[in-house]
């Protein structure tokens, strides 16, 4: 029998590698619960060979209706945890994770947004159903004067059988963040199958490790098929633009 040759995801931790993608901050989504968690999956990433986050709480309607001073109040909780633990090597920084919802709009307008780094923004679509009009919510996002980057385009099932919709938004000016828990299967065959096209077809500009919880952080210690990560290991690199 033939057996596909595995490497393991912790081999696109390299310096200069940042998580732009992670729920880390404690209590305001539905990532890390509680700061003694937040902890917890920072020393547990770290141990992946992860030490630079911008950690990415939801901004979503009512649900989650945080804001730049709610996640900067809990990061610094987190930071000063850090310190207070002995943790000298770890670099943490927040942005958000923003729906593209009605309250989106009203974000947008204000400008009261929070970048990965510069004019880089973080955004995601509901699971159920895209907005009817995304072209020109990303085209306004533009006309804002910052760069969306699409958080797991693979894991839309309704692009699952309309891959020209990926090819559409990139033209459209949009880049996509893969989520490394992609393609070990966590989120099933469809979302692996889509996350080899986009990579193979060179679609994805970052990656991220999405990480709510330890079993997240579990899958991540696995093996993948080795050619995929030798086709994610430049993106994963790119990741340090972020820095």
């Amino acid at each position: 029998m033939f057996f596909k040759k595995r490497l393991p995801f912790t081999e696109l931790f390299s310096e200069g590698f940042v998580d732009i993608h992670s729920h880390l901050l404690p209590g305001i989504d539905d990532g890390s619960k509680n700061l003694d968690q937040s902890i917890l999956l920072i020393e547990q990433l770290r141990a992946c060979g992860i030490n630079q986050f911008i950690t990415t709480p939801h901004v979503l309607g009512e649900v989650y209706p945080n804001t730049p001073e709610i996640i900067k109040e809990k990061l610094q909780l987190v930071k000063d945890e850090l310190i207070n633990r002995g943790i000298n090597d770890i670099r943490l920084d927040a942005a958000a994770e923003y729906m593209l919802d009605d309250r989106f709009y009203s974000l947008l307008q204000e400008k009261n947004l929070l970048t990965l780094k510069d004019n880089y923004l973080l955004v995601e679509c509901s699971f159920f159903n895209p907005p009817i009009n995304l072209r020109e919510i990303l085209f306004e996002i533009q006309l804002a004067g910052y760069q969306p980057i699409l958080a797991h385009p693979e894991r839309y099932m309704f692009w699952h059988k309309n891959y020209e919709m990926f090819e559409t938004l990139k033209s459209a000016g949009c880049l996509f963040q893969l989520n490394i828990l992609s393609l070990t299967r966590h989120y099933g065959k469809e979302v692996y199958k889509t996350s080899e096209h986009l990579i193979k077809k060179g679609m994805i500009d970052f990656v991220g490790t999405d990480t709510h919880h330890s079993h997240h952080i579990e899958l991540l210690q696995q093996e993948g098929d080795a050619k995929i990560i030798e086709l994610l290991k430049p993106i994963a690199k790119r990741n340090s633009l972020f820095l």
